[in-house]
């Protein structure tokens, strides 16, 4: 039996009047999805536990059934994992992102404009993660580039106990001062803001992304601090191999951590652009020798935090074709039997333009027959209208990877 999860992550959303009242998934076409659903388990599945914030980090630990009261320490802890950065022992990692924004004098107030400054390419955050390093960078505080505008700051020694930091992509077009006062409320973490966005302004890069029209990535927000996670590995916990596909150091940090084999594909941007061949090619080729893939898309959840419905519904309808389509296909021309998930890790709602930790409607494929298949098309109120039950993240997995009677397993 081939276990395979594929995730559209934020594909969830609310209806939206620019597409007639209807959600981007059910405005999407998506038909290799619908028919697969058709004839597959619905579920309604909680990923995120009560009490925890709906971002990826813990909805995505849910989706491979851990307990996050079990092993969560923070978001940023994964990313470092990813990257083969150790986090101290007695010491933190933050995200550290690259963002936009804007000082209104007459109010006094910093407004968050974009968590991920314009989807600033890696190659010139690279540049500008480095001359942060260069002129911040101490025994205590060590950044490291990442992905577009996703980075990390590694702390030694404790983080102070009163800083409370929030993501910025929560509050976009939002007054941010407060949340930034936080970060001056420490004298080093104070300098550190200043003395970076000082020599942000001035990087050659943001000049030439504001003379192009492009927004200039002039602060850093560091968020999700977290020490060391304790992880158990699938292999120990379900006696599988298996591999993870993603362009997001945060899945590749829960990959490592869990034991799985992180693919690296080339031209994977977390984005509209992605490598989606390359991406469903890895994971065909994994599924030659390991009995699990994950393949994790960015791009749904990248549009809801955009407020962009019209990029939405492309996301939905490139995971649909360059994804599901030839995976599900490859693997029905192959002949073994395979069980298949199609879900979103969280809601990222265009309106809201943040995550909601409502439950998340998915589907539990098994090329060898469902007994109750769900009979409709994949969207948020047709699952929720025929699952039968609401359950955790962990009892989803256990029933996903459940051994067989007949011996598969």
């Amino acid at each position: 039996m081939k276990y395979i999860l594929l995730i559209g992550d934020g594909m969830g959303d609310t209806p939206v009047p620019e597409l007639g009242n209807k959600t981007p998934l059910e405005a999407a076409h998506k038909p290799t999805i619908d028919r697969i659903c058709a004839l597959a388990e619905p579920l309604l599945v909680r990923t995120v536990p009560q009490g925890y914030p709906p971002g990826s980090d813990v909805a995505n630990l849910s989706l491979l059934g851990y307990e996050p009261d079990t092993c969560y320490t923070g978001r940023a802890p994964l990313e470092a994992a990813s990257i083969g950065i150790p986090v101290p022992e007695h010491g933190a990692a933050f995200r550290c992102n690259l963002v936009t924004v804007r000082y209104e004098e007459g109010n006094e107030q910093l407004i968050m404009l974009d968590h991920s400054a314009g989807h600033i390419s890696s190659a010139e955050a690279a540049e500008l993660i480095a001359a942060v390093q260069a002129a911040c960078g101490t025994e205590q505080l060590q950044f490291h580039a990442g992905v577009s505008y996703r980075h990390l700051l590694i702390h030694h020694g404790p983080v102070p106990t009163s800083l409370h930091t929030v993501p910025p992509h929560d509050y976009l077009d939002q007054d941010v001062t407060s949340f930034y006062q936080q970060y001056l409320a420490t004298d080093y973490l104070a300098e550190l803001m200043r003395t970076s966005a000082k020599v942000l302004i001035k990087h050659p890069i943001n000049q030439k992304r504001e003379a192009a029209g492009k927004l200039p990535a002039n602060s850093i927000w560091i968020w999700g601090e977290g020490g060391r996670p304790q992880i158990e590995t699938l292999a120990h916990r379900w006696g599988l191999s298996g591999s993870l596909i993603s362009a997001v150091d945060l899945l590749k940090g829960i990959g490592v951590c869990s034991g799985l084999e992180v693919l690296h594909v080339p031209g994977a941007t977390g984005y509209l652009d992605t490598n989606y061949q390359g991406k469903a090619d890895a994971a065909l080729t994994a599924l030659q020798t390991k009995d699990f893939v994950l393949v994790h898309v960015e791009a749904p959840d990248e549009a809801g935090h955009q407020g962009s419905a019209k990029d939405k519904v492309q996301a939905i309808e490139d995971f649909d074709s360059k994804i599901v389509a030839p995976i599900a296909a490859e693997m029905d021309r192959r002949g073994e039997p395979y069980r298949l998930v199609v879900t979103m890790d969280h809601y990222t709602p265009v309106a809201r333009r943040t995550h909601e930790d409502w439950p998340v409607p998915m589907f539990l494929y098994d090329s060898q027959g469902t007994s109750k298949p769900a009979g409709c098309a994949y969207t948020e109120e047709t699952i929720k209208a025929v699952a039968e039950s609401l359950e955790s993240g962990a009892a989803f997995f256990a029933r996903f990877v459940q051994q067989e009677e007949q011996g598969h397993g």
